[in-house]
């Protein structure tokens, strides 16, 4: 499904990862990498059965602040899953997939093809120049 000015949307599905099994689909989700998390509408978290875990506040488009509770959910979209934090989204909210969540799931946006792609092998160790010499920084170094 796309929409005009190079945005596209994405049909996905959550899963309770305390409860696991039961998955819900959730059609036309906007793919924004403008968004950090991704809002759902609550009645899809409601039904099954995700806690409300914390309430967070959100700067909109429009400038406007709200506040909205998030939860953690499983997200499984285009061949791969990631647990991930996400908005119980309101009637006049968007369905939004955000950045957070496509890092999760290892893709990114072609915005040619108006589709998500895999990102490829996710960097293990990142390279930095320290006064004219390079230090390889690795989560597996002491």
């Amino acid at each position: 499904m796309t929409d005009s000015m190079g945005t596209f949307r994405i049909d996905i599905e959550l899963e309770n990862p305390a409860h696991r099994g039961p998955r819900r689909h959730v059609p036309g989700l906007l793919v924004d990498t403008g968004s950090e998390l991704s809002w759902v509408p609550g009645p899809i978290l409601e039904s099954l059965l995700i806690e409300r875990v914390k309430t967070k506040r959100f700067r909109q488009a429009s400038g406007a602040v709200v506040e909205r509770w998030t939860g953690e959910v499983r997200v499984h979209a285009a061949g791969t899953v990631t647990p991930d934090e996400v908005v119980f989204g309101e009637p006049d909210d968007l369905a939004i997939l955000g950045s957070r969540t496509l890092e999760g799931l290892n893709l990114m946006v072609d915005p040619v093809g108006k589709c998500l792609v895999d990102s490829g092998p996710a960097p293990a160790a990142a390279r930095r120049c320290i006064s004219g010499y390079a230090v390889t920084t690795s989560a597996f170094s002491g």
